[in-house]
């Protein structure tokens, strides 16, 4: 796998992008406090993005089905490239209708290029190297995060938020270059007239498929829960440094979380190898939820930054895990419809609680919403692990009577 050139390109772009990706978000970030007061507002202008990201993501998938995926993501990190101008706009006109703009262009490019490059994953190696391939994958970004929200940091100390958003700029033409150099064998449907009608309504096609395979179904459910999470991260990252009088402690916990996120995607792939896929997920939504509990004492700096490692690592082992059974139980040849869909479904959910944690955030308060969100994940996480149990008892009673 490591002599694989495609291999090496996607990690060098995803690293350089996510460093692009996060300079932007702590530039956003810092543009809505000096502009935005209320954390509801701020979760109503990050929504905006992700509605018109949802709306376009049929479209998206039957595109990416279409056509090669190499296409799909030169196209969309074009789009993304020039989204950032407008942020340039937003800032010399010190607007926020220019920076939804902004927000909008960018989720657009989002919804076509991350279905596609999940797609061309398997395309890229062997399936038994894809659960490695994932969990490094995931570490790169993790450190693109890191190092993005701390350069951002220091960034911010020294320049402008017009340079910083530059800097992002430079980050989304690299990662465009890169992609020019991509070489990905596939082979695209024929274009004969029957299918050429039939693959304009296909989108739906994909939820059989999702229905047919439980092992697929019962993984996208249990995405769900981190999502209950990470969907407001940066607002109740935000509410933790208003909490504690701390800026410093907003990357602190951007990187206490991402270096957590990084030892579980490394510590995923011996961990399958002892356990099932299923109980390495539900495991972690354990975690996910216990670590949610612990923001109840987000007044005390330590135990802020433990839920964070916690919540870091649980959701490193949870998503190449995830990724990897989505990508060998899929057919390939619904991957882009079937990834586009999973885009969706997390940007609905990631709308919802990113509304739901900015108005409790403004009602309740972090500590309440905390204990409200974590017996949520935990709850939940119950019911359906006892519904799995269930379920593979009632199939090895029907495979004892076959037998």
């Amino acid at each position: 796998m490591w002599k694989n050139r495609n291999v090496w390109i996607l990690l060098i772009g995803e690293f350089v992008a996510g460093m692009g990706l996060w300079l932007g978000i702590i530039g956003n970030l810092e543009f809505m406090q000096a502009h935005v007061p209320s954390d509801f507002m701020k979760s109503l202008i990050l929504a905006t993005g992700l509605v018109a990201g949802i709306a376009i993501g049929p479209m998206a998938g039957r595109v990416t089905d279409r056509l090669k995926k190499k296409t799909v993501m030169l196209a969309a990190g074009f789009v993304r490239s020039v989204s950032v101008c407008f942020m340039f706009v937003a800032i010399q006109q010190e607007s926020v209708l220019w920076m939804i703009v902004f927000l909008i262009t960018i989720q657009v490019s989002a919804a076509f290029y991350f279905p596609a490059l999940q797609a061309a994953i398997p395309l890229v190696v062997k399936e038994k190297d894809l659960m490695e391939l994932n969990g490094v994958y995931m570490n790169v970004s993790t450190l693109s995060r890191i190092g993005g929200t701390a350069l951002a940091g220091a960034l911010l100390v020294v320049i402008s938020l017009s340079m910083l958003y530059f800097a992002s700029l430079i980050a989304y033409m690299a990662l465009f270059v890169l992609t020019l150099f991509l070489t990905i064998e596939e082979s695209l449907p024929k274009q004969t007239t029957s299918n050429t009608e039939e693959l304009k309504t296909s989108f739906k096609d994909v939820f059989p498929v999702i229905k047919g395979m439980p092992i697929v179904y019962m993984t996208l459910v249990l995405a769900v829960i981190p999502l209950l999470f990470l969907g407001g991260f940066n607002l109740m990252v935000i509410n933790i440094s208003e909490i504690q009088n701390s800026a410093e402690i907003k990357g602190i916990l951007y990187a206490a979380e991402g270096t957590a996120f990084m030892l579980g995607a490394f510590f995923v792939k011996w961990l399958s190898q002892r356990q099932s896929q299923y109980h390495i997920l539900f495991f972690c939504s354990f975690l996910v939820g216990a670590s949610q509990l612990l923001l109840y004492f987000a007044h005390i700096p330590m135990i802020t930054i433990l839920s964070f490692i916690l919540f870091g690592f649980a959701v490193g082992c949870f998503f190449p895990t995830a990724a990897t059974i989505f990508q060998t139980n899929v057919p390939k040849e619904f991957h882009g419809r079937f990834f586009s869909f999973r885009n969706m479904l997390d940007r609905v959910v990631f709308q919802i609680v990113l509304i739901m944690t900015g108005a409790m955030l403004d009602l309740i308060g972090l500590s309440h919403m905390a204990v409200i969100i974590g017996l949520v994940s935990l709850v939940t996480t119950t019911v359906f692990f006892i519904t799995f149990k269930k379920i593979k008892e009632q199939e090895h009673v029907e495979v004892s009577k076959v037998s």
